[in-house]
């Protein structure tokens, strides 16, 4: 066994937020973790722009893991004990399982038993593995593993929904169904999804088929085609934790109820760095290849490794080459994403330069009309919290955001402006929902993402092709201060360090969506566009509970043609 050894750049980890030790790890205690290998060649950033998409085969025949590296990081760990168990070329994934001193010797890390508390589940604790300081890889495959994950597998992210509580509901506070916000957003008539694959990342809970049956007969809806996909030993577990039932069932509702004819595929994995970014790929990378991800969970940039960010950004990368669009919750905690210091935070994934960052607003509406009275920033609903939003510190401004208006960063890595778009989401003005036999009200940039979804869905049926990065055709002729073609601008509020106003805004991004009129521009941009996305998804992942409804897959096939352009 070669005992030289590099540092891995990125891994530097920091006790987690609220963390007791409860006592070493058994050293024999089996420990599976993610390899992220480099790519074969680098991804060109005309293919993440689009228009032209490229296959799951071909992006893993491309720019994929090299057969040469895989076999290379096999032959370094056998002698420390660690097993390769799973190989995904695409996403340049491996899965490596031992004891906990077989890693510990192979990466250079000390790990130990700690208690922090559970993002999802306020006041409780949940025990995890944890290491502090850095990582450091066999000298011979440095360069070649570019982050290890799942060594410490402490909660990465949290959901972003807020509850109403049962004595605001019995106020007869504000809520909406979401057909009733489609018709307050203009969703395109003659479209529900139908042919569009629509992917839902779940970190907990489960989805209530009962549930789903009655909620939908009370909208006069079929039930949606919804089928969970296990990842990494997690599944739909639905009945054991409330708030985590409510991220699930938020979702796949609002999803499902803006989109009824689209095939929902609701991928569970476990609260890590590495099952987080082992969902991402699995979704991603499946066959069919949706046509949009939805992800509700995050947290601030700053709580996230170099390592785990830059993979988890890849994969984004990944899903753009690909053709699907990633919509992402901007947090439901103002300025600050709840960090500790007050100072001003994005969050992650939403600050991703290759997510759809999804902000939230409070909308007055007439629910049978669907007319807009006013809608304004989401801060301090009756449940408080306001949507995040503000320039990412660590990815640099895109080039279709330069025209935006942005502020400066606070980092000179940074420049990202988030959010791109937005909707209602405040627990005042919330969504009607039902989860665990409750009809109930819930808010949050949460129910934002999967809005958004379920309309590049729509548009995606109604053009004909899935879009991949949309930000290129939405912001394409931007400028301060002016209202973009399909959206209502928000003007008025704050998020606590920034505030609304014309144009591109820190809090509501390009505005909430007239789905109608942003059709209208997309095809008046054009439409045409190259490229495919057939072929095989990802195998680690396993399927259950499929109900019948409408719904069914499709094949993207490029995207509009204003997607190399320049904002």
């Amino acid at each position: 066994m070669n005992e030289r050894s590099a540092p891995l750049a990125g891994s530097e980890r920091s006790a987690a937020p609220g963390a007791r030790n409860i006592g070493p790890l058994d050293a024999s205690t089996p420990v599976e973790a993610t390899l992220v290998l480099r790519r074969r060649a680098e991804l060109p950033s005309e293919l993440v722009t689009g228009p032209q998409t490229l296959s799951p085969d071909e992006l893993a025949a491309r720019y994929g893991a090299d057969p040469a590296d895989v076999e290379l990081v096999r032959r370094v760990l056998e002698p420390y004990g660690l097993r390769v168990t799973e190989v995904q070329a695409g996403p340049r994934r491996l899965k490596v399982s031992g004891t906990a001193e077989a890693h510990g010797s192979a990466f250079g890390v000390r790990l130990s038993r700690a208690a922090s508390p559970d993002p999802a589940a306020p006041g409780r604790e949940v025990e995890h593995r944890h290491r502090e300081g850095a990582l450091s890889l066999p000298a011979e495959l440095d360069g070649v593993v570019t982050a290890v994950l799942g060594l410490d597998d402490r909660p990465q992210a949290r959901p972003h929904l807020r509850a109403v509580s049962d004595a605001a509901q019995a106020s007869g506070q504000t809520s909406y169904t979401p057909p009733q916000l489609a018709t307050a957003y203009g969703f395109p008539e003659g479209t529900d999804g139908t042919g569009q694959t629509l992917a839902i990342l779940e970190l907990g809970g489960g989805v209530g088929t009962a549930d789903l049956k009655q909620y939908f007969s009370g909208l006069g809806l079929n039930v949606p085609q919804v089928t969970t996909v296990g990842v990494d030993g997690g599944a739909s577990t639905p009945g054991k934790d409330q708030n985590a039932d409510g991220e699930v069932m938020l979702d796949v509702e609002v999803a499902g109820a803006l989109a009824p004819g689209a095939h929902q595929m609701v991928y569970f994995a476990p609260n890590t760095d590495a099952g987080f970014l082992d969902a991402l790929t699995t979704a991603v990378h499946a066959t069919p290849t949706p046509t949009a991800v939805s992800i509700s969970w995050g947290g601030p940039e700053n709580q996230w490794t170099a390592q785990a960010r830059t993979a988890f950004d890849d994969a984004l990368a990944d899903a753009a080459a690909l053709g699907v669009t990633v919509t992402a919750a901007a947090g439901d905690n103002g300025s600050t994403d709840n960090s500790p210091d007050g100072k001003p935070h994005t969050d992650f994934p939403a600050s991703s330069p290759h997510v759809l960052a999804c902000g939230g607003t409070s909308l007055q509406a007439d629910p049978s009309s669907g007319a807009i009275r006013s809608e304004a920033v989401w801060n301090d609903g009756t449940q408080g919290g306001a949507t995040g939003g503000g320039v990412s510190a660590v990815f640099a401004l895109p080039s279709w955001q330069q025209q935006a208006g942005v502020p400066a960063a606070s980092a000179s890595a940074g420049g990202r402006g988030v959010p791109d778009v937005s909707a209602d989401a405040d627990p005042a003005t919330g969504y009607a929902v039902r989860v665990d036999g409750q009809n109930m009200v819930i808010g949050g940039t949460s129910a934002v993402a999967p809005l958004w979804a379920a309309l590049i869905c729509r548009l995606a049926q109604s053009l004909g092709h899935s879009f991949g990065l949309i930000q290129p055709a939405l912001y394409a002729g931007v400028t301060p201060g002016h209202t973009t073609a399909g959206f209502r601008d928000i003007t008025s509020g704050s998020n606590g360090a920034y505030q609304a106003g014309p144009g591109w805004d820190p809090c509501t991004g390009l505005g909430s969506p007239d789905g109608t009129a942003l059709l209208a521009a997309l095809r008046a941009a054009g439409s045409t566009g190259s490229g495919g996305s057939t072929g095989s998804g990802g195998s680690g992942a396993t399927g259950s509970g499929t109900q019948a409804g409408s719904g069914g897959s499709a094949t993207p096939s490029g995207r509009p043609g204003p997607g190399d352009a320049q904002g």
